[in-house]
């Protein structure tokens, strides 16, 4: 696939040479278990961690999440602390994953402490996450919750990370002590708006989003992100593996040499920004748990041929998911659908293989959110940041989901 001249790598994640490799290094904590903290036995010690904006608190770069309460959940949880992730990452919506989580913490009650533990809640107003919090507390049988999130912003959300509303319900949230952070997680179309909203009000502690390494470096998320991390607000990112691995690391001569997968070349590149404190990732056996704890345990900043190498491979392998997806899709293809969104619930579907979210995510879309008849495609391919084959991609999400 020919690469379009007009879009540049965006080398804010380089910055500047060999600048990255030393600030993104350098903000690596060394990963030492707190002195306290209980070893298992088989503890492999804790990943490298990074501070969390100006939380005050250090994560590590491989965020836990269990969205669609993957089989055998407890399991899995205890295999990502033997592996050495201290980031845990659910939400209202997940199915039984809070319960899950809770009742390994009641079974373990020695692993809170060592944790950061973050969920999520879909709201109407922001006042209504105060009624909120207990539900989550007791789901997750636990005091207090580290990192509170207001789930999946909207577009018509899109004002309140500046709102008096949001900054009112956020400081009542961190006033109950049951609360340390409050944050917001966003994959909308509005998603450069709400992050440079957050940046401007000032009293968002974390934001979690869809990211990719790629963006363009005068792209309006991209300079919301800057703005973000000169205000030291924590970003964590999402998404950045859904439906972008369809390629081997035959692809990748550099990233073959250093003995890594494709999912970990693409979680080194998340990390080479040294914006990003983690990244949360669905970890859905111990096979992928291994493997992504690898990479945060061998992690150093890829270079620039490096990122050059994966992304070709990554826009060659016919991606089913744009994670930097802002609407340019639907605006160049002129239909009101939400073309980056129906991606995101083929690939929820067809690479995370959890129908029911894909059913989920796909209901919450309007009738004519969902309607892409009479779009120009090509056009829209075109636009896109990951050049999705939409054409192909939305007849079987009307086949699937339809």
């Amino acid at each position: 696939m020919n690469e379009p001249n007009s879009r540049s790598v965006d080398r804010r994640v380089f910055l500047q040479a060999g600048v990255a490799a030393t600030a993104a290094t350098s903000a690596l904590a060394t990963g030492a278990p707190a002195a306290q903290e209980p070893r298992p036995a088989g503890s492999k010690g804790v990943l490298p961690k990074r501070k969390l904006g100006n939380t005050g608190v250090e994560v590590t770069l491989l965020n836990h999440g269990t969205v669609g309460e993957p089989a055998g959940l407890n399991r899995l949880l205890r295999a990502s602390y033997l592996e050495g992730v201290r980031y845990y990452d659910t939400a209202e919506g997940y199915r039984n994953s809070e319960k899950v989580i809770g009742d390994w913490l009641t079974a373990m009650p020695e692993i809170r402490k060592t944790i950061f533990l973050a969920t999520k809640s879909h709201v109407g107003t922001p006042s209504e996450m105060l009624k909120k919090l207990d539900q989550r507390l007791a789901a997750l049988q636990t005091d207090y919750i580290d990192l509170l999130f207001f789930h999946g912003l909207s577009t018509a959300q899109t004002d309140w990370p500046k709102s008096k509303e949001l900054k009112e319900a956020a400081e009542s949230l961190r006033k109950t002590g049951k609360v340390k952070f409050v944050g917001f997680s966003t994959h909308d179309a509005m998603i450069a708006q709400q992050i440079q909203n957050a940046a401007d009000g000032g009293f968002i502690d974390v934001i979690m989003l869809k990211y990719t390494p790629w963006l363009e470096k005068d792209a309006p998320l991209n300079k919301a992100l800057d703005a973000c991390h000169a205000r030291n607000i924590g970003l964590v990112s999402m998404k950045q593996l859904a439906g972008q691995t369809r390629f081997t690391a035959e692809h990748v001569p550099s990233i073959k040499a250093k003995n890594l997968t494709p999912a970990q070349g693409l979680l080194q590149a998340i990390w080479t920004d040294e914006r990003f404190a983690s990244s949360c990732v669905t970890l859905r056996n111990t096979d992928q748990i291994r493997e992504n704890a690898d990479a945060a345990r061998r992690f150093e900043p890829l270079k620039l041929v490096e990122m050059e190498e994966l992304r070709s491979a990554v826009l060659a392998s016919n991606p089913t998911m744009c994670p930097g997806c802002d609407g340019r899709c639907a605006l160049a293809g002129r239909t009101k659908a939400r073309l980056g969104d129906l991606a995101r619930v083929y690939t929820y579907h067809d690479s995370h293989g959890i129908p029911s979210l894909a059913r989920e995510a796909y209901a919450e879309l309007s009738p004519e959110e969902r309607d892409w008849k009479g779009a120009d495609l090509a056009a829209a391919r075109e636009a896109c940041h990951h050049r999705i084959d939409f054409s192909a991609i939305l007849p079987e999400v009307d086949r699937l989901l339809g």
